[in-house]
């Protein structure tokens, strides 16, 4: 989803826990962040990004088996709307894979 990002939203993340931990560092940059079991804090400027996640049971078509988790994001108000759609899109275009 690339466009506006609002405040605080939620999405399914179509990968495991395991590649979302291993991606985290790159999708974030240089932004600082602690991680803890099932959740995230992201520095940005004097404000800050809560991410919580949850993993799903994975998504079934036919014979396919596609792992997912419920991810929501919530930006303090110290992130103005201009940083949050400039980390949003680059976050979201370093986690896309396949497809393009």
């Amino acid at each position: 989803m690339i466009g506006h990002y609002a405040a605080q939203f939620e999405r399914e993340q179509g990968c495991t826990e395991a590649e979302w931990l291993a991606w985290w560092p790159g999708a974030v940059r240089e932004h600082p962040f602690t991680l803890a079991p099932g959740h995230a804090v992201v520095r940005i400027g004097d404000g800050r990004l809560d991410v919580r996640w949850q993993v799903l049971p994975p998504r079934q078509i036919a014979l396919v088996r596609l792992p997912r988790m419920a991810v929501a994001f919530r930006f303090d108000d110290a992130v103005d709307d201009a940083a949050r759609q400039r980390f949003m899109r680059y976050f979201d275009l370093y986690m896309q894979r396949g497809g393009g």
